[in-house]
């Protein structure tokens, strides 16, 4: 198929001006490529560019922690200030190549570091992970006030170097279980002050990060938001309460909105248990997008699932997402998009990776993670 018969290659325009050259959305894996002391390195500026190269028209950053103290991962690259600027552009530089939108995905864990990296995260509460996982994580501890106020004012100040950086826009971390999606929770956020309670405060985090955000970087430099559309988990955050979300993101001014869905402890954006419908059309959170799309004007990427040309097509052809996201995929032909254009892809199969070991298992994400950065180590060489 060539470029110009492919809806896929079609331009998307997001209300702020900002032209995306296709509908191809590289969506964010924790790469654990940063330097010794959490900056960029020339692995991660090298596979930047070459994910550029291969054709998407967006490509987002795996995790970029706003504190050095709180990790997701080990080899998070950390934005706090402007002290590693220079290698930042040259990331930056490196991942624009061809037109390509590079966005940086900003992320604080919360109480989802690993023991191993923080002896007491913090949270919005101090309720720990549950089941056989929360044996890797040492209970948080709930925020103060103050700290709080610290963490968006952080929010702020990574989004402004990126944007110094060369950087073409942020995207906020609320999803997977990480602190935004923790104080959204019911189960993870018990505070009974105004950061908790009901929706409204609840989500009052969020808000208060993107004013801040948006303060920093101006008007019309793109601001992105990855959430679930559910936690699936008991006493968790619904999908009417991400609805609720959404629409509010949407009204103050949000450019792009990726869904996607669970935790550590209920990982539904790498092992969904989705409807024989939904696997037809490939995207596992395809029927909520569907859902959001007729409440609210902002565009929508769904990530998880896609593997066919023609699923892809039939994806954007149906008005349910304006954005294909892909992940595993990009990790094994970076030049994916390339290659559809060019009439020479074909479909990549990638199967979950199971070790027969139970509890091992359900931690999936940890599992195929490190299989992709495998993968994407060969490109970053």
């Amino acid at each position: 198929m060539k470029q110009s018969q492919s809806i896929l290659a079609n331009e998307l325009h997001l209300s702020n001006g900002t032209t995306i050259k296709n509908r191809f959305f590289k969506s964010a894996m924790s790469e654990a490529l940063a330097s010794k002391n959490h900056n960029t390195s020339k692995s991660l500026i090298h596979l930047y560019e070459t994910w550029a190269k291969g054709g998407a028209g967006l490509v987002m950053t795996g995790n970029v922690m706003i504190d050095r103290k709180a990790l997701g991962e080990p080899g998070n690259v950390v934005v706090e200030d402007e002290r590693d600027l220079d290698m930042l552009k040259k990331w930056a530089e490196a991942g624009t190549k061809g037109g390509t939108h590079l966005w940086m995905q900003l992320n604080h864990p919360g109480g989802q570091s690993p023991k191993t990296l923080s002896k007491e995260p913090v949270a919005p509460s101090a309720v720990s992970l549950s089941g056989d996982l929360g044996t890797f994580f040492n209970q948080p501890r709930a925020l103060l006030d103050n700290e709080i106020e610290e963490l968006i004012t952080r929010f702020g100040e990574a989004a402004r170097v990126a944007k110094k950086a060369g950087f073409t826009g942020v995207q906020i971390h609320a999803a997977h279980g990480y602190l935004i999606s923790q104080f959204l929770s019911p189960h993870y956020n018990q505070r009974t002050d105004k950061w908790g309670g009901n929706l409204e405060n609840r989500m009052r985090f969020l808000l208060e990060t993107y004013k801040e955000i948006r303060k920093q970087v101006g008007d019309v430099y793109p601001i992105g938001i990855k959430l679930n559309s559910a936690d699936f988990q008991r006493g968790g955050f619904t999908e009417e309460e991400s609805i609720e979300v959404l629409k509010r993101m949407s009204e103050i001014g949000i450019d792009l909105i990726e869904i996607s869905g669970g935790n550590y402890e209920n990982p539904k954006m790498l092992v969904a248990e989705v409807k024989e419908s939904t696997k037809k059309r490939e995207a596992y959170f395809i029927e909520f997008a569907s859902k959001a799309k007729e409440l609210i004007p902002t565009p929508l990427v769904v990530t998880g699932g896609f593997r066919t040309e023609v699923g892809m097509t039939e994806a954007i052809e149906s008005g349910a997402v304006d954005m294909i996201g892909i992940a595993k995929p990009l990790a094994l032909l970076p030049d994916l998009p390339n290659r559809i254009f060019q009439g020479t892809y074909e479909t990549i199969q990638t199967k979950p990776i199971r070790t027969g070991i139970k509890m091992v298992d359900k931690t999936a994400s940890m599992i195929e993670l490190g299989c992709m950065n495998n993968s994407w180590r060969e490109w970053a060489s």
